[in-house]
């Protein structure tokens, strides 16, 4: 019995010995979580992710190491982009990023009591997170980009002097695609042009559409930026080819895609500032008092491979202002 006791002592005091070690092993705290809601896959998309995820690492946050990234992406599906606002809005993110006008709303819809930064939303406006740059929803804030609309009008306008009647596909589901073709009815107007829409559902229906585009008797095409068409430019660019129709994007990365000109911001370079506000809300400074920024460095790529098969000989100047042109 007295040898039984002998090891209990020794075990409780071994025990006791480990207590002060096993009490400071208390479990790592959760890392910071940013919850990014992509609407779509897109080289758009992908360039922006770069830059974004570039400008973290180079703030010093790294995804696993000392911040989480749950990155999801809703494959163009509203009621999924729907689904992953609600859950990060439920819990388990300490900041949410918005990339494209109908994620936006999807995560405002949601009510979400964290920051929320945006991104890639030609018109945040429309979706109620504001009424001004300076005035908007306490925990929103982002970076706009409403496309350069008539600037690539005027550029059409230069290239094709007897041009009067410009065709484009638009989703009437897509608050961004409706306001662009607002835009491009404006200034059109003004530039002589009359714009030909033909409207679109889904990404399946881009190439027949864009074979009833060219029946209407079109001198060029401008394809307005949009999330659902902009996924299948390479089926526009194949129709502009077959019917040697001058093709103009309206997306920078477009002039890979079969468009012969391109009007557009650097999506590397919005990522990029995406990233720094994400810092410096990280940081502690408080969305509200960042007012909404807007990209304004526009930039001209050419594709001169593409605008011989369309039938466009691009001006000194037009070939002068590019940024890049691509053979």
């Amino acid at each position: 019995m007295k040898r039984f006791r002998g090891t209990m002592a020794a075990a409780l005091a071994a025990f006791a010995a480990l207590g002060p070690a096993v009490s400071c092993r208390r479990p790592a705290p959760p890392l910071y979580t940013i919850g990014v809601l992509e609407l779509l896959f897109s080289p758009t998309t992908a360039d922006m992710r770069k830059g974004f995820l570039d400008a973290l690492e180079a703030g010093g946050l790294k995804d696993g190491t000392n911040v989480r990234l749950d990155v999801r992406n809703a494959n163009n599906d509203i009621a999924l982009a729907q689904k992953i606002a609600q859950d990060f809005a439920a819990g388990g993110v300490d900041m949410i990023v918005a990339v494209a006008s109908p994620a936006l709303q999807a995560v405002l819809a949601a009510s979400p009591k964290v920051p929320v930064i945006f991104a890639a939303v030609a018109n945040p406006y429309l979706t109620r997170a504001g009424v001004s740059p300076a005035e908007h929803l306490g925990n929103v804030t982002g970076i706009s980009s409403s496309g350069p609309i008539r600037p690539t009008l005027e550029l059409i306008r230069r290239t094709l002097p007897r041009a009067r009647r410009v065709g484009t596909l638009w989703t009437p589901s897509e608050i961004n695609s409706e306001y662009y073709l607002k835009l491009a009815r404006s200034a059109a107007a003004e530039l002589g042009f009359e714009i030909v829409a033909v409207p679109v559902a889904n990404a399946s229906e881009v190439l027949l559409a864009a074979q009833v585009l060219i029946n209407e008797k079109i001198d060029a095409i401008y394809q307005l930026s949009g999330n659902t068409i902009n996924t299948a430019f390479e089926s526009i660019g194949r129709i502009a080819e077959e019917n040697a129709i001058p093709l103009f994007g309206g997306f920078l990365l477009s002039t890979r895609s079969g468009a012969c000109a391109a009007m557009g911001w650097d999506f590397y370079d919005m990522g990029a500032r995406t990233g720094r506000l994400v810092l410096r809300v990280k940081a502690g400074e408080s969305p509200a008092k960042i007012p909404f920024q807007s990209m304004s460095e526009v930039k001209l790529s050419l594709n001169r491979t593409a605008a011989a098969k369309q039938g466009v000989r691009f001006p000194e100047d037009v070939l002068k202002q590019a940024g890049e042109i691509l053979d």
